[in-house]
Formats: structure tokens, sequence, C-alpha cells
């Protein structure tokens, strides 16, 4: 069975589907635009089920088609084993796509609770707010490499997290794991483990500005 997610996971994704469509033009989010912007998270959410749905159903048939494949064409048992390998291979990730669309309903019916719009805006509010303090802290642990240089998707996980670091006061741990998990959903393999990196690599810099202040606290 596929594991709860609890409301403020379900909040950070609605807020990572929301933050992109944000102008920069805009001086002010009214509590109407920050509805707007969730309502249209929560209906990609739902594209995206009907998008997973319909590959699930394209892999399944891709994956017996290897299947018969491996009966009819292989030229020996070791060409037909790496066959029905690539099979079962297409076929689990079907399995993985169809396990998605089936947490959808609980998903949606977590979007409608309070606490879960009311956290979902708190961070969207938070990163429009403090947006070019939030990419500083983010380029200055970036290693020959700059923030507009990244996907859309990777830079509005890590602004997400950094402002709950350093703005809601959410343990960087929980932070960085959860970003870590929106972006092993939404960004690639390469993309989660850069996450990952840039994001402890901010939490080492803030441990050790936290040491030095409290240092000079002492000293003085």
């Amino acid at each position: 069975m596929a594991l709860r997610k609890q409301p403020r996971s379900i909040a950070r994704e609605l807020a990572l589907l929301s933050i992109s469509q944000i102008k920069n033009k805009r001086k002010k989010l009214s509590e109407e635009d920050l509805n707007s912007l969730i309502l249209t998270a929560i209906r990609t959410l739902t594209s995206e089920v009907q998008d997973n749905l319909e590959a699930a159903s394209a892999e399944i048939k891709r994956g017996q088609e290897r299947l018969l494949s491996s009966e009819t064409r292989a030229s020996d048992l070791n060409s037909a084993k790496v066959m029905v390998q690539d099979a079962l291979s297409v076929s689990q990730t079907a399995v993985n796509r169809l396990g998605m669309a089936l947490e959808f309903p609980e998903f949606l019916q977590l979007t409608n609770k309070e606490q879960v719009r009311q956290y979902a805006t708190e961070l969207i509010a938070t990163v429009y707010e403090h947006r070019q303090e939030i990419e500083q802290l983010i380029e200055d642990v970036l290693v020959a490499w700059q923030l507009n240089r990244l996907p859309q998707i990777d830079r509005d996980i890590l602004r997400i997290a950094v402002a709950e670091i350093v703005y809601l006061d959410i343990p960087q741990k929980v932070a960085i794991n959860e970003s870590v998990e929106l972006a092993k959903r939404y960004s690639d393999e390469d993309g989660f483990r850069f996450i990952n990196g840039v994001l402890r690599r901010l939490s080492d810099r803030l441990k050790e500005q936290e040491g030095q202040k409290n240092k000079s606290i002492v000293d003085n």
C-alpha cells in the first residue's frame, strides 16, 4: 500500500505547481490570486493523472509485445531473458504510474483541507516576497553554475526549500528530504541529486554562520 502523504507534503506540491505561474510584475499577491493559483495547480495534477493512466496503458501494451517478441524472435536463451527483463521493466513503470493515479482521490481530498491550502499559500507568498534574498542564498552555494541556467522546476524546488528553512522555521533535514522527494517526482535523477547537494551545502553554510554568531555573542 502506498504511504499516505502528510498535509504539508501536499501543500508543498501545490505550491511547486503554482509558483511558476506568478508574474514578476505583480507588486502584491491577493488572497484571490493565491486561490486561483492553487486551483490551477489542482487542475494540473488532474491532467497529470490522466496522462499517467494513458501512459500506463501504452506501456502495458509495449510490455506484452516484448514478451511475445521474446518467444518468437529470440535467437537464444540469453537474448530471450534480456527481452523478458525489458518487458518486465516496462510493465513495472506502468504499475508505478497506476499507483500514482490510485493515490489521487486521497490527494485531491487533502487539497481541500484548510491547513493544506493555508500552508500552500504561505509558501507561495513567502517565496514571492523574499525571492531576491532566497535566490541570493542559492547562488552563493552553487558551484560553477548559475541559478537561471537550472530547469524551472529545479529552481522552484530550491526556492521552496530555502523559504522553509530561512523564513518558516522548518527543520533543515525535513526541508531537504521533502525537496528531494519533490525532485524525484517532477525532475530527473540528475536533478534530485543536484538539489540535494545544493541544499546540503546551504545547510552547512547556515550552521557555520550560526556558530560564528553564537561565538561572537559569547566573546562579547
